[in-house]
């Protein structure tokens, strides 16, 4: 009985101490939040891959990003190898053309930034943006997401050298705080930069544009997560702060109207952005979701006709659903995905003689080094991601973000979980992310034969016709 009792006592002081190490460390935001229990999901993590040979799913099935997608972002962020062996587990619907004599380390270049906004003209701006990356942060709000991860994600930009998206939630100090160059999203209930009536209020326009760190805004039309439908943010998490920033009353649900009241047609939308750009003087571009084909059409033939009425950029959106909560069948089936949508954009704008006037961002699951590469492929200038860099925060795919409860701290309105998310440590992460991703995108450039990313072409890439999901047949 007293061997009993002895094993049970020590038993009970290795869990304490178990438990005070797991409140106290900073690296693992799981087990700051749920200490000793927390260990089980990293037990599983770790030893996953040699018991799903037996009984588990296998890691390329789980939605929406496998095992595959989320085990080299955590890696990655964590700056461990993501070398693999014993060859490929996936089944690839598209394949990159390696060349014959690939390009040596010697010989590789710089990728040179393609600048966004023209200096003289129609449509000129005053401070036209040469972004040092072509992988940057794409929009979420603060209040979607936690006050701690905007902060860790503003630091990791800044130290990455991407920019960092607003997200149609208005402008926080937590954005600025880290030094990172920002995109200051507009949506459509004009959050940050509206007046008492919600219209734009140009005097908050130009305090916004006065901060040197914002660089470009973006007029957002959709989102791929809810096309046609205006951001949701929950009542609970719209706290005074968050109430502030956006203009609207406190413990309110903030629904944003599905466009903006004073967008219509092109025309409008033209002089809307123009309107923007001579009163910010900063490049201005347009986030949207790809629909009917003559819209493009209609809408570069306007840019032709009246190039103030030009966007500096243009974001499409694939429509595979993205952070914000959103209802299922929007979400599922609205809106073409990023890879139908991204070659007709590209052809249109090169058709109707834009290529050097407006640059396009490409958006939805681009997350993975192969994802990015087949983008710059198609004709995007600059890609962007939102949950690829959420993940490289800790986020498990936990699918709770629009409740506010979410374990990891990252999109929780909880001060308990929010305190488990240490922007110190998560802004490293969110570095070694950025910068790997870059490095794999140029290795897959050097191997095509390109010098660097910016040298990637249609015909480097290929469909495999066992693919699925749209990949197949894009390409050269």
């Amino acid at each position: 009985m007293t061997i009993l009792l002895v094993l049970l006592l020590v038993a009970v002081a290795l869990l304490a101490a178990v438990y005070v190490y797991d409140t106290r460390q900073t690296s693992h935001t799981i087990l700051r939040n749920y200490p000793v229990i927390g260990h089980f999901r990293y037990f599983s993590e770790s030893f996953g891959e040699y018991m799903r040979q037996y009984q588990y799913l296998p890691d390329w099935v789980e939605r929406p990003f496998n095992r595959l997608e989320r085990a080299w972002i955590y890696r990655t962020a964590k700056g461990i190898s993501n070398l693999v062996s014993f060859g490929s587990e996936t089944s690839p619907a598209f394949a990159f053309r390696p060349a014959a004599f690939g390009v040596l380390e010697e010989e590789t270049t710089e990728w040179t930034p393609r600048r966004i906004g023209i200096a003289e003209g129609p449509g000129a701006c005053l401070e036209p943006y040469d972004p040092p990356s072509f992988f940057n942060i794409s929009g979420m709000s603060y209040g979607a997401l936690s006050h701690a991860a905007v902060t860790a994600l503003s630091r990791g930009a800044k130290m990455g050298g991407v920019w960092l998206a607003t997200g149609e939630g208005g402008l926080a100090p937590y954005h600025l705080e880290g030094g990172a160059d920002v995109v200051m999203q507009i949506g459509t209930a004009k959050y940050g930069v509206r007046d008492a009536h919600g219209a734009l209020s140009e005097s908050r326009l130009r305090e916004i544009a006065a901060h040197p760190q914002v660089r470009m805004f973006e007029v957002k039309l959709a989102q791929g997560a809810k096309p046609g439908k205006g951001g949701i943010l929950p009542a609970a998490k719209v706290t005074a702060e968050i109430a502030a920033i956006r203009g609207i009353p406190q413990g309110q649900a903030s629904i944003s109207p599905n466009r903006h009241a004073d967008i219509a047609n092109i025309q409008q939308l033209g002089a809307f952005v123009d309107r923007v750009r001579r009163i910010t003087g900063k490049p201005v571009g347009v986030k949207f979701v790809m629909g009917q084909e003559s819209f493009l059409d209609d809408w570069f033939a306007d840019c032709t006709a009246n190039p103030a009425h030009c966007p500096d950029y243009i974001q499409i959106d694939g429509g595979e659903g993205g952070t914000g909560a959103a209802p299922a069948p929007l979400a599922d089936y609205v809106g073409l995905p990023i890879t139908q949508a991204l070659p007709l954009v590209a052809e249109a704008r090169d058709r109707h003689g834009l290529r050097n006037r407006i640059r396009i961002l490409a958006s939805g699951k681009l997350v993975t080094p192969d994802k990015v590469a087949w983008a710059l492929c198609m004709g995007a200038d600059y890609v962007s991601s939102a949950r690829g860099f959420m993940f490289a925060l800790g986020c498990i795919q936990a699918m709770k973000c629009g409740s506010g409860h979410c374990p990891t701290g990252v999109t929780s309105a909880d001060p308990r979980l929010i305190r488990g998310l240490d922007p110190t440590d998560k802004s490293v992460r969110v570095m070694h992310y950025a910068k790997r991703l870059r490095e794999e995108v140029e290795m897959i450039a050097h191997s095509c034969g390109a010098t660097n990313a910016g040298g990637l072409r249609p015909e480097h890439v290929t469909g495999i016709e066992r693919g699925v999901g749209g990949f197949r047949n894009l390409g050269g």
